[in-house]
């Protein structure tokens, strides 16, 4: 049985441009879909946040026309509900890597406002990323990336990345409200090759120990791939 460390978001919201609060959390399905992959196959899940909040649903994320349909939304529900975990996370300053076979990163705008800046995600992902163990992030969460820059130098620079495209946020209506875009920034500050496949569909790229998701939809495809991964 593997351990799997799942670190969080515990933003509940993001300030826009003009200084709005837009409401936010984790993306529902990069969570459950993952979660309860790999906790069906038998192994551990520990979530860590910042600071040990306990880590806020994003509710647009649990609407049936984002669930693909009511019974989705209630499937997704029903794993948030159950799972235990969310509800007694670790603060990311007590984790003990060593103690983890492998590093997940669901997304969700909540990464994009506190692990974009958090300095002991940065850390961890850096020392995940140099121990060759499996690190996988998906959409939104590539953001935590920014986290790993010291004087301007980033461990990402120059390794294959997918994450939120540009195109993916105008869709959402958020592309012209957002201070910055993960995708220009993750391209420009973090200096990684960055690439994507169609708008909402599933897409992943592996390089190395780290495999990254596009958007909500690439989390399952995610979650099968380090299952494979974890033997």
């Amino acid at each position: 049985m593997a351990k799997v460390l799942f670190i969080v978001s515990g933003a509940t919201y993001w300030v826009l441009k003009d200084g709005t609060r837009y409401a936010t959390g984790y993306w529902a399905e990069e969570f459950a879909n993952p979660y309860k992959a790999i906790t069906d196959a038998g192994h551990e899940v520990v979530v860590a946040t910042p600071g040990g909040v306990t880590p806020n649903v994003d509710m647009m994320s649990l609407r049936p026309a984002m669930a693909g349909g009511e019974k989705g939304a209630l499937e997704l529900e029903a794993v948030i509900r159950d799972a235990e975990v969310m509800r007694r996370p670790l603060k990311l300053s007590d984790v003990r890597l060593e103690d983890y076979d492998a590093v997940y990163l669901p997304g969700g705008h909540g990464p994009m406002a506190d692990l974009a800046f958090d300095a002991d995600a940065g850390r961890l992902l850096t020392a995940q990323l140099a121990s060759g163990r499996p690190l996988a992030i998906v959409c939104h969460a590539p953001a935590a990336m920014l986290a790993t820059r010291i004087h301007g130098e980033s461990p990402f620079k120059g390794w294959k990345v997918t994450g939120f495209a540009n195109e993916e946020e105008e869709g959402v209506g958020l592309a012209s409200r957002a201070t910055w875009l993960l995708e220009d920034e993750l391209k420009d500050k973090v200096g990684v090759e960055y690439s994507r496949g169609e708008t909402w569909k599933p897409y992943m790229v592996e390089d190395r120990n780290l495999v990254t998701g596009q958007n909500p939809a690439s989390a399952a495809v995610l979650g099968k791939r380090l299952l494979e991964i974890l033997g």
